[in-house]
């Protein structure tokens, strides 16, 4: 074993130069970035098509969110766990493990005919592609140089902040086009280019089974029950009315013991499972809240302006994906330019203004009205996704920095598993505050309304009237009045959620101050 922690390769790999990587070394890039692709657009493929699976396999409402939520939860558990399995298997052989088993697990799903294969199949899934997702920046921080860094963040950046928005797209397509079987066959020509990247990209490195032995055991059963049990309260939590329900109680329970023997494992094991003394240096502890802010925002804009474009705006939900769509434009056209940027802008003043545009476009949004459209949206859209991207850049480049080539795996693990845990929040939070806030506008429209006020009594006698008359007439004209009451408060619940996350960015801002320069001689070149 190297002071790293890392696995002693059988033969010596070379070391991060100063001047320019590998062929080699760019395939293992061009590798790690397309399996977190490949991970990060499985993450919502499902969404679109989930309601022709859930018919097909004979899952209910309520069951069929566990395709979904089954990934997510093993998602997350598995990306602090990376740098262990890294230590103990050595990189390539874990990630062509991962590539190889997603495949597998990719195809079960694709197959399966009922609930209990398509779940399986799907924690396969999360538990090996979210073990793709941080080794993408281990790989960065540890086979490219300083000054060529920026290309692979960028790369990276890209696909992080793209395929969750692409996802629902692309499974809507290949469902109503082919059949949503598909959407998990289409992982295996991925998959096999990864291999054939990984292969040629990446050395061999002997496997470290004393790691097994000498594991903080107590950490990764913490981590499992942790994140594992804190997830699935957050994506249930609402369903289940939160702290009413027995099941949200336990899991709470049995998350706060994850996280006492996570801590215990700090102090007691001789090498614990993830190293959170990263979490000392003030730079970092603060790109990991802004990355957690970030997931927040950006795992949760791709639910909501669809939901309020099906749900207000009278939308399919292929046209709403349209929408959203647009907010991986500027992501796409401005990747180029990002590893040009890096080098010569000012880390902090370029986050922050990531930031302030994104919080911008949410605030925009939160203008909503009950005209409101795509149109309205588009704007809105592509300001955020270009904050975005540039935000979400620097902090990526930011905390390869920090962390550098000896804390690499658990700088990645934290930053990787921060922004999913964000976005895993964000949603829970907002859901929760839509259904409160629906309630109170409810209520306050209401009491804006006066049995004594002669305009209203007028429009309700003819509305009544055009319905039939009478009793009946008048009772049918009550229930219009509520249903445009209750669209109306829907719209407010609606805009109090893009309010809350434009609010929260603004609130992550001044931990931009905390983010360290670059090196000196950080210079991208290609040549």
């Amino acid at each position: 074993m190297s002071a790293t922690g890392l696995a002693v390769p059988e033969q010596p790999a070379a070391p991060v130069r100063a001047d320019k990587a590998s062929a080699a070394e760019w395939m293992a890039v061009t590798a790690g970035s397309l399996g977190s692709f490949m991970a990060s657009l499985d993450i919502s493929i499902v969404n679109s098509s989930l309601p022709t699976i859930q018919g097909e396999i004979g899952a209910s409402a309520s069951e069929g969110t566990w395709v979904a939520t089954a990934y997510l939860v093993a998602e997350i558990v598995i990306i602090p766990l990376t740098g262990w399995f890294e230590r103990m298997l050595g990189l390539r052989r874990f990630l062509l493990g991962a590539a190889i088993l997603f495949t597998g697990f990719s195809v079960m799903c694709g197959m399966a005919g009922d609930l209990t294969t398509m779940i399986i199949g799907r924690v396969g899934q999360g538990l090996t592609g979210g073990a793709m997702i941080p080794t993408a920046m281990i790989i960065i921080a540890t086979r490219l140089p300083p000054r060529q860094q920026p290309i692979g963040t960028a790369a990276f950046g890209s696909t992080v902040l793209v395929a969750p928005i692409l996802g629902p797209i692309l499974g809507g397509w290949l469902t109503e086009n082919f059949s949503w079987h598909y959407a998990f066959f289409i992982n295996v020509p991925i998959c096999a280019v990864l291999v054939a990247l990984l292969m040629l990209g990446l050395r061999p490195a002997r496997a470290n089974l004393a790691e097994i032995f000498e594991a903080d055991w107590a950490g990764v059963l913490g981590m499992i029950l942790g994140l594992g049990a804190l997830t699935v309260v957050l994506e249930e939590g609402h369903r289940e009315q939160w702290y009413e329900s027995s099941l949200i109680t336990n899991l709470t329970l049995v998350s706060l013991l994850g996280f006492v023997l996570i801590g215990w494992g700090q102090f007691r094991a001789k090498r614990p499972v993830i190293h959170l003394r990263i979490l000392r240096k003030p730079d970092f502890a603060g790109i990991v809240v802004m990355s957690f802010v970030g997931g927040m925002v950006l795992l949760s804009l791709p639910y909501i302006t669809p939901q309020f474009l099906v749900a207000v705006a009278g939308y399919n939900p292929f046209q709403a994906g349209q929408v959203v769509l647009i907010f991986g434009v500027p992501p796409l056209i401005l990747m180029p330019m990002v590893p040009l940027m890096l080098p010569h802008v000012n880390i902090r003043w370029a986050t922050a203004g990531g930031f302030a545009f994104v919080a911008a476009g949410c605030f925009i949004n939160s203008r909503l009205s009950p005209d409101t459209a795509g149109p309205q949206f588009v704007w809105p859209q592509l300001i955020m996704g270009g904050g975005m991207l540039i935000a979400m850049a620097m902090l990526n480049q930011a905390s390869i920095t920090s962390g550098g080539a000896k804390d690499a795996a658990d700088a990645s693990g934290l930053f990787n598993a921060s922004r999913n845990l964000g976005g895993a929040f964000g949603l829970a939070i907002l859901a929760t505050m839509r259904d409160h806030q629906l309630d109170v506008h409810q209520w306050e429209i209401f009491s804006t309304l006066s049995a004594n006020d002669i305009d209203l009594q007028s429009r309700l006698s003819a509305a009544a009237n055009a319905l039939g008359g009478g009793q009946e007439g008048l009772t049918a004209a009550y229930r219009m009045l509520e249903t445009r009451v209750a669209h109306d408060a829907l719209v407010m619940a609606f805009a109090d959620n893009f309010f809350l996350m434009g609010a929260a960015t603004v609130l992550i801002l001044p931990l931009t101050l905390l983010l360290q320069p670059l090196p000196d001689d950080f210079e991208m070149s290609l040549h």
